[in-house]
């Protein structure tokens, strides 16, 4: 006949909860880290210790007292002999990162141009059979797109999508005879408005030398290859295609924050000044007379405002110099503005709550 054991309690002997004993043992094992090790001999403060990783022991500095033994080394244990990789405390123990963008495991192993005739010739001999054009193609225009990039201080995930949309378009051959300066303009455009960077088309267009039609042309057959991709491929894998999204036309608010960041302007506040400009750009938008305008000025003119309006006046000079527009343009869109500057000042900016005065705004 089976017996069951049930739980008994004497009661003499004390019972201690499940949960407070973990916890006891948790506090038990936890290291205290204001312990430190010192030298028993020299007792100097703080402690001048060497580990010695070759024999795995911790000495003194000072005296040569061998304080522990079997130290483990946390240093990296493989590393690679390429030239450059010499004299450093320690060295580089891995080769280069993989592209998700080439095809291929890319774990083949390069041989290195040294000194020596039979070096170059090694290395020589190894880049014709090894290296595929296409990706050699790919990698130098990979390279000439993040320096163009960098020209204008996009971030490293618009240089990526921007690679990414090259990649595609070189896959399906999308782009054959056309020139490559107008598809690599097409792509970073089209990279900017994907990351919502604030990079206008002149801004791109003054990278290349190509023409502004022929980059206009490139633009929108690219909208649409990308538009059809992302139907075949609604999942959007990276691999396959961009998570493309049909995105309007740039904001003169999102100009507003490069534009106040500026050295030239130098502004005492230039997140506050940003804020209002910001502002004030949004609410240009509904207004009829400006329908039409390029955002660039747009922008340039709330920023005008803004700063005549809280006692930093910039003159319509400089502000051309950060907008890339004529100052003419800039006074023309601030006329436009200035019948309406009630309407566009919040009544929070004007004294005595805030530091904003209407008397302050030139007539023109």
């Amino acid at each position: 006949m089976a017996t069951v054991a049930t739980a008994t309690t004497h009661p003499d002997i004390e019972t201690i909860p499940i949960e407070a004993d973990s916890a006891e043992k948790k506090k038990e094992y936890e290291e205290n880290l204001n312990r430190q090790l010192i030298c028993p001999d020299c007792n100097e403060f703080p402690p001048n210790l060497i580990e010695e990783f070759s024999s795995g022991d911790m000495v003194c500095g000072s005296c040569g007292l061998v304080l522990g033994d079997r130290i483990v080394d946390t240093r990296s244990e493989w590393r690679t002999f390429a030239n450059d990789d010499q004299g450093g405390d320690d060295p580089s123990r891995v080769g280069d990162a993989g592209n998700p963008l080439l095809d291929g495991a890319q774990l083949q192993t390069t041989i290195g141009f040294g000194e020596g005739l039979r070096s170059r010739e090694l290395h020589r001999a190894q880049n014709r059979s090894l290296h595929d054009k296409g990706e050699k193609h790919l990698r130098a225009t990979w390279s000439e797109m993040e320096t163009l990039c960098n020209s204008i201080n996009l971030p490293q995930i618009t240089i990526q999508a921007a690679q990414h949309i090259y990649k595609l378009t070189e896959d399906a051959k999308l782009f054959k005879g056309k020139p490559q300066e107008a598809v690599i303009a097409g792509c970073i455009f089209i990279a900017c408005r994907q990351t919502k960077e604030s990079r206008t088309f002149k801004e791109v267009y003054s990278l290349t030398k190509v023409s502004k039609k022929e980059i206009g042309r490139t633009f929108k057959t690219l909208e649409k290859f990308l538009q059809t991709k992302r139907d075949v491929h609604p999942s959007g894998s990276k691999r396959d295609v961009v998570n493309f999204e049909n995105t309007d036309t740039i904001k003169a608010a999102d100009l507003c924050q490069r534009y106040c960041q500026s050295p030239i302007l130098h502004f005492r506040n230039p997140v506050f000044m940003e804020n209002i400009a910001k502002v004030i750009a949004d609410k240009s938008s509904s207004l009829k007379d400006l329908a039409g305008r390029s955002p660039l000025s747009i922008a340039a003119a709330s920023i005008y405002l803004a700063s005549h309006l809280f006692n930093e006046p910039r003159t319509s000079k400089d502000i051309s110099e950060v907008a890339g527009v004529s100052d003419g343009t800039i006074k023309t869109a601030y006329r436009l503005m200035y019948p309406c500057r009630e309407e566009l000042v919040e009544k929070e900016w004007l004294a005595p709550k805030g530091g904003a005065k209407l008397e302050r705004l030139p007539a023109n």
